[in-house]
């Protein structure tokens, strides 16, 4: 098949897609660039078009997500208030949100423990949570929030939305489904520790 043919027909996405799905199911160790090739019903050759190596098909992937993620974050300051919530109370929400409608995504992001494929992951999460923390700072100050000066805080913040998705992911929920768990969660996290230090 000509090249020209192969790229029209398979692309970057279709590959990633597949690629992403496989790296859940069967790990990061247990497939090559021949098995995602067959799963998609070509030949492993047609995928080197695009990636040199399993490892750079990963990272791809990786950066995809967690540019997902930093973009749906960022939109948060943009977005008009809803009622009965605070901006950080929206930015945890929408990072909720994210994980739970996008499982595959979200292991591959923060859950896999594989070694070899932690240091993909490592510099993307680093730069996720630098924008987190930079967008929570700046509600807190906008807010006036009494912890506003505590520098654990959006850390205690994204952890304990880390820790509420890591929980319910595992039954593939909806973000629907469990909405009203979830906002009650993320009030929980802001005013918590406003309630302890008052």
């Amino acid at each position: 098949m000509a090249r020209r043919a192969v790229e029209q027909e398979l692309s970057r996405e279709r590959i990633m897609d597949a690629a992403r799905h496989l790296f859940i199911t069967k790990g990061y160790r247990g497939i090559s660039m021949r098995s995602i090739g067959q799963h998609l019903g070509y030949s492993h050759g047609s995928l080197y078009y695009h990636f040199k190596e399993k490892a750079e098909l990963f990272y791809a992937i990786v950066v995809q997500d967690f540019n997902h993620l930093i973009q749906l974050c960022a939109q948060v300051p943009k977005s008009p208030p809803v009622e009965g919530l605070t901006k950080i109370e929206q930015l945890m929400l929408e990072f909720i949100k994210f994980g739970l409608e996008h499982p595959h995504q979200y292991e591959i992001m923060f859950m896999l423990r594989d070694e070899e494929i932690l240091a993909y992951c490592r510099s993307e999460q680093a730069k996720c949570f630098d924008i987190f923390e930079s967008i929570v700072r700046k509600f807190l100050k906008e807010e006036r929030h009494p912890m506003e000066n505590n520098q654990a805080f959006p850390l205690s913040l994204f952890l304990g939305i880390h820790g509420f998705i890591s929980f319910y992911i595992q039954d593939r929920l909806t973000f629907e489904e469990i909405r009203p768990a979830a906002i009650a969660h993320v009030k929980m996290l802001s005013q918590s520790n406003y309630r302890l230090t008052s």
